[in-house]
Order: structure tokens, then sequence, then C-alpha cells
């Protein structure tokens, strides 16, 4: 894997510590071989399911990456479950057979494995064992499903059981049912399970959107397996009878989006047009992202404040304090690889129009930090949220390989007060990792 790092605590603002969110060349420079260094902050206001993970170049790919869970003594949602511990959390993740500094070479990589909860079996590989969840029949658990993919989504299920999402990348929503939810990388679900069927063993299933997966040989499964069953691979099988719909998700506090409620009404309205160019790098409004020389909160601290002053040029947006931001992403399709999940650092967005869908919703629309910018070529999701946090933001592709080519921006949020704020708390350890 590459040798420098950098540790991203993803989905958390990181208000007034900007310094600390973990960005490679955005908010620090990385870690040489050899360093140590402390990210101390506080998650003000902030807690449910997030995760933590490399930065660096496409590092996370080889492993660097783990769930982050703050739990609320005081959750609204508490009701409704029985057991929310280290055990019912579960992670979906990728494995590849080559490093990714190998890989990241190239374009349109494919994952080798899932791994539910680390383990996973690959095509014409060993029989290891799988992960096992383990519950007692009548008790309602609060799965904390976590994507920490490099690339492919997951249509995550379990046989037999309905789930409730109760939270949506760390907000809490209104209850609603379903039996499957398509998750892609970055993003995070709670989900109520009540443990109501015969004891016996019942497939945990993340079937990925990677070319040619399939459940042969056992590949992206686990099992549920309830106390005083055998231990063996279930029979179970898989049905949908209710549908996954975005739109149907809705905050259970503070709902509504911000601003006039009309497409374009916002105080600063932005359109981001996907592509990829004749190298096959992504682009954002023609430009493919490129690390600076210098980290950009760094450049800001230095006193650059335009963005004809910030680096890379054409990467970086500047957005005036305590305004209304909205962000349209007309025909996904532009840039290959669709459906890409869309990620901004420092908030969570309200998405006033989902992929799949031409209404509007600025009630009580889903508010995330990670969205579908869907798959179609009418699709333009929209995004609303205030610049309430100072600092530069890294609004990105969450699939590693294409953030890795180019598919980012950064929004320079406020920078003369980032600049204030941050030169007051940022640490001596953090400058002088841009010396050594």
């Amino acid at each position: 894997m590459p040798l420098e790092t950098s540790v991203h605590w993803h989905g958390l603002f990181q208000q007034k510590s900007n310094w600390a969110d973990g960005v490679a060349y955005v908010t620090q420079c990385p870690l040489r071989q050899q360093q140590s260094f402390e990210y101390r902050f506080q998650p003000t206001n902030q807690t449910g399911t997030y995760w933590y993970h490399s930065h660096y170049s496409t590092q996370y790919c080889d492993g660097l990456r783990g769930p982050l869970v703050i739990y609320d003594p005081d959750d609204p949602l508490a009701y409704l479950y029985d057991v929310d511990n280290e055990t019912t959390v579960i992670t979906l993740a990728d494995w590849y057979h080559t490093p990714s500094v190998t890989l990241g070479k190239s374009f349109g990589v494919v994952s080798n494995a899932t791994l539910i909860n680390g383990r996973g079996r690959y095509s014409d590989g060993p029989s290891i064992a799988l992960s096992v969840v383990n519950v007692t029949h009548g008790l309602r658990y609060r799965f904390r499903v976590v994507s920490l993919s490099c690339d492919p989504s997951f249509n995550f299920t379990i046989d037999g059981h309905r789930m409730t999402i109760i939270e949506v990348d760390g907000n809490e929503v209104e209850p609603v049912e379903v039996d499957s939810i398509p998750i892609l990388a970055g993003q995070r679900y709670s989900v109520v399970v009540t443990a109501n069927q015969t004891v016996g063993n019942y497939w945990i299933r993340a079937l990925s959107n990677a070319p040619n997966s399939s459940y042969s040989g056992d590949q992206n499964l686990a099992i549920l397996r309830y106390e005083g069953a055998k231990d063996e691979n279930p029979t179970s099988s898989a049905t949908y009878d209710i549908g996954f719909n975005e739109s149907s998700l809705h905050p259970l506090v503070n709902p509504g989006a911000p601003g006039v409620p009309e497409i374009g009404k916002a105080d600063v309205n932005l359109q981001f047009s996907v592509g990829t160019n004749s190298s096959g790098y992504f682009t954002i409004n023609n430009v493919s992202f490129t690390d600076p020389t210098v980290p950009v909160l760094l450049q800001i601290l230095s006193g650059a404040r335009d963005a004809s002053q910030l680096l890379p040029n054409g990467s970086v947006y500047v957005l005036p304090s305590d305004k209304v931001i909205e962000i349209s992403f007309p025909d996904p399709t532009a840039a290959t690889g669709a459906p890409h999940p869309i990620h901004l650092h420092g908030h969570a967005f309200d998405v006033v129009r989902v992929a799949g869908s031409n209404t509007t919703n600025f009630v009580n629309p889903v508010r995330r930090d990670v969205v579908s910018i869907g798959n179609s070529s009418t699709d333009n999701v929209t995004i609303r949220f205030k610049t309430d946090n100072a600092g530069p933001w890294f609004l990105h592709c969450h699939i590693d390989w294409h953030l890795h080519h180019g598919f980012a921006v950064v929004l320079a949020e406020a920078p003369d007060l980032a600049a204030a704020q941050e030169s007051a708390v940022a640490p001596a350890a953090w400058y002088q990792l841009c010396q050594d």
C-alpha cells in the first residue's frame, strides 16, 4: 500500500477543526513513514454511524478503514430496538488481491471479493468460514450497516426478515420498512430487525454491482444465526416485497431544506457537470482534480482567499459565509461508471431532488452526506446546505478509483473566517507535517 497516510473521519463535521479533517493536500500534508500525528477534535452535537478511512491516494482500498459509532444516550428512536452494540455493526467492503498502488495506474478496476465484517469468498478460492451475526429469538436489533467500499455498491438484504430504516448517514429518519437497501460507497444505514422467524440460519446478502457478481460458492454472503440453531449454512431464499425509495426517507429532527423552496433560488446556485476526458480521467466542469503541492487550508492560512489564488486551478470554489448553497449534478452518465456516490465533507445536505425523479421536495427531503447522483442521462440530483462551517471541504465521488483519477473539487467556505478560526486551533504538529 502507499507508505504515506492521512485519516479522515467520514461524516464528522469538524466544526472549528477543519485541520483535523484528514484529507491529504486539502486539509493537511500527509504523514511520512515513521511519523506520528494525533487527531484531537470534538464531534459536537453529532451521534450516529460513521467511519474512518485513509484519505491519501487509494490507500483505504488496501484496508485502512473501519466503522466509527457515536452512541446517543437520548436516542429518540431507542424504543424501537433492544440491542445496539459492537456485535450489531455490519461492514460491507470490497477486497483486491493486487495492491492499490498498482491498480491505481489503470482504469476499470474490479474487486476480487466482497467482505461482510471482514470475511468473504472469491471465485475459485478457499471455502473460508463466513461471518456470523448472532441473534436471540424475540429481540429487536439495531444493525448499523456501513459501506467501507472503494468501488462497488451493494444490495443488502436478510432472508426472511424485513428491515426498518431509522438512520441515514448519521441522521435519524422517520421509520421506513424495506426488505432491501442499495448502499453505495461511504453510505450508512441503521435498520431495526426483529428476530421473529423460526430458529435457524438465514443468509445475509450483499450482492455487489461488480461484473459477474453472484452467490456462487457462497460469495457475497454472511449468516444470521439464531441462538439454538445448528452451526450450518442456511438454506433460506430471498424474497422482495417492499421496494426501496430514497425519497421516502424523511429526517426525524428539523426537517426541511434551507432557502427559497424552488430550484435555482438559493443564494448561490452551482451546476457541476461531470464527465470523462479523452485520457479517461474524470472531470467536474471540464477540470480534472490534481493534488496541489500545498494543502488548500495552508494556502488559506498563508493569505490566499480568491478562487484565482487557490490551487489547483479550476477546482476550488469559494463560498460566502451563512448562505444557502444549491448544487445540481445533471446527466451523471457523462462520467463513466455510474452511479457515482458524491460525498461532501463538513456537512450533511438535503437532497431536494433524488436520482430517478424529477419531483422536488423542500419540505422534508432526505438528509445525508453521500448521495447517488443516478445512472440515467435524465437524472439531475440537487442538494442544498448552508455555509455554517468555515474551511475548505472536499466534494468528491466516493468510488476511490474515480477520486484518484480526478473526480473532485474543493469548496472553500468563508476563507477569511476559516483563516482566523484555524490559525487559532491548528496544533504545531499540523504545521510540522508540511516541513518534514
